[in-house]
């Protein structure tokens, strides 16, 4: 059969989104690397299956492109929103399932939705790490990158503050410090660099999905690290490769906002039988 999908992207991550809300489709038989793949698939960052919800508006199920699932995706997130904005009318609030638990979004204009990311996670337990270990200067060193700061924002992070983060092969530092043995479950590799107390220039390789142009827990994860080494304020514009996200970790009830754009690049149909298991 053929299945619909939408082509969409926040801040040039991109996603295949699949929606199988009545659960009609053969999703579980396709083999997700094989559509995100750029060169004999669709293409994308990541494969976001929409599905039922009992506790909220709606389910995002996230694929990494290599197949793993992945527990959170703040610019999967905004894309998710807007399609169920576009649905309704008169509503501009959306919460949203994850394996993670639950977030919620607000339009904010035309072009950017906010999504309330919830809060930080930052014991070495909650992240996950091998050991207990301090998460503000974890005991890592890899030629020239060493004391990252530990984050959990529905997915593990470490994000590490480097003078030049153009200057970094990121494709060979994150492939091999995402595994490091510290990080059972894998960790998202974030090269930071801070440029005022309300600026940063950050570089995210994402587990299972390399180097990506906007990583919206990334972003999130930068800016609670950066204000937990007293390098930022609790509000700060993140530049990525692929455009910049407001990032706000509010005091009064612990939780990060993300602000920034979603947008639909294209629709089409893909036969199931060339990407299946």
């Amino acid at each position: 059969m053929f299945i619909p999908f939408i082509k969409m992207h926040g801040a040039g991550n991109d996603f295949v989104v699949i929606d199988n809300r009545k659960g009609d489709l053969p999703v579980a038989a396709l083999d997700m690397s094989k559509i995100a793949d750029r060169q004999f698939g669709v293409g994308c960052d990541q494969v976001i299956v929409l599905e039922k919800s009992q506790r909220a508006d709606i389910f995002m199920r996230i694929y990494n492109a290599d197949g793993s699932e992945s527990g959170s995706c703040g610019n999967a997130s905004r894309c998710v929103a807007w399609v169920v904005f576009a649905e309704r009318e008169n509503v501009n609030g959306v919460t949203i399932e994850t394996i993670s638990g639950i977030i919620s979004s607000s339009v904010v204009d035309e072009d950017n939705v906010t999504i309330d990311m919830g809060e930080p996670r930052l014991k070495w337990d909650e992240i996950p790490l091998a050991r207990d270990v301090d998460t503000l200067h974890l005991p890592i060193q890899e030629n020239e990158f060493g004391d990252p700061v530990a984050v959990n924002m529905g997915n593990p992070h470490a994000v590490f503050f480097v003078a030049e983060p153009y200057n970094v092969n990121l494709a060979a530092v994150g492939s091999v410090l995402e595994r490091h043995p510290l990080f059972p479950q894998r960790a998202n590799i974030g090269i930071a660099r801070v440029e005022s107390k309300s600026h940063i220039t950050l570089r995210v390789w994402e587990r299972g999905a390399g180097a990506t142009l906007a990583c919206g827990t990334g972003a999130c994860a930068a800016l609670v690290a950066a204000h937990r080494r007293d390098l930022t304020g609790r509000k700060a514009l993140v530049d990525l490769p692929g455009g910049s996200l407001l990032i706000q970790w509010r005091e009064s009830d612990n939780h990060v906002l993300m602000t920034g754009p979603a947008a639909t690049s294209f629709v089409g149909t893909f036969n199931d039988e060339a990407y299946r298991k």
